[in-house]
């Protein structure tokens, strides 16, 4: 009897114990309305550059937790679907990324979205967006996202002439397999513009105040100097340009 006893509670234990377990998070989730996002395993990274622009620096260690983020930009037939309103963008067509929308036409789409899917996208704070586009603890120090090559993976203008905006996704995918982060279009991002402390941050999301938004990446009409993953600008909120779009952040 004893030995019967003994095996019928060492099942019953191990279940207990995979039961306490967290669930894990998916590494890719198909949202249906926005594209895919790609888990951005938390961590450690050095963020900005000693030797680039003057705002780039100084280099500090930021930790960011785990996050998701677009595979490819906001693409323009998403932006009409959740605005239900004309296309906003100068350069037009399937599966091109939406762009000449403000930073605060962005927070009215994520306000919407959020509403229609009852999850919660956000736009990435400047921190997640370099993580994510050097390619998170995956990362292995490409100057642009993915590669040493801006060839390989970005639009920009030694490689596009007309300066017009091309379809997601031509190009290679950097270590987590994001798209165009070096290229096609610039993106806005959550934070307002800052002068980087030299001290350690965790989950950075910028100052409490301030006249401009920041916007990150490379896009068709810049130099390949100013398509790095550590580049960084900004405008005010309401101003929008042919170039200039946005990637959602996902909050598992």
């Amino acid at each position: 009897m004893k030995v019967v006893k003994f095996a019928i509670l060492v099942p019953i234990v191990f279940v207990l114990a995979c039961s306490s377990k967290e669930p894990k998070l998916a590494d890719v989730v198909d949202t249906g309305v926005v594209g895919k996002m790609i888990k951005v395993e938390g961590g450690k990274f050095m963020m900005g550059c000693s030797d680039c622009a003057v705002d780039e620096a100084p280099v500090r260690e930021v930790t960011l937790s785990t996050f998701y983020i677009g595979e490819f930009e906001v693409l323009q037939e998403e932006w009409i679907a959740i605005m239900e309103e004309k296309n906003p963008s100068y350069h037009q067509g399937d599966s091109l990324p939406v762009e000449q929308v403000s930073w605060n036409q962005v927070s009215t789409f994520i306000t919407k979205l959020n509403e229609k899917t009852g999850k919660t996208f956000r736009l990435p704070t400047e921190a997640e967006w370099e993580f994510a586009a050097r390619g998170g603890i995956k990362s292995m120090g490409y100057t642009y996202s993915g590669s040493n090559d801006i060839n390989e993976v970005a639009w920009y203008l030694d490689n596009n002439e007309e300066q017009e905006t091309q379809k997601v996704g031509q190009k290679l995918p950097n270590e987590l397999g994001l798209f165009d982060m070096s290229g096609n279009v610039a993106e806005w991002v959550q934070d307002r513009y800052w002068v980087y402390s030299e001290a350690a941050e965790t989950n950075p999301a910028g100052p409490n105040s301030g006249t401009t938004r920041v916007f990150r990446g490379g896009r068709c009409d810049y130099e390949a100097s100013d398509c790095t993953v550590t580049a960084r600008r900004s405008d005010r909120p309401a101003n929008k340009y042919y170039n200039l779009g946005f990637r959602l952040v996902m909050v598992p």
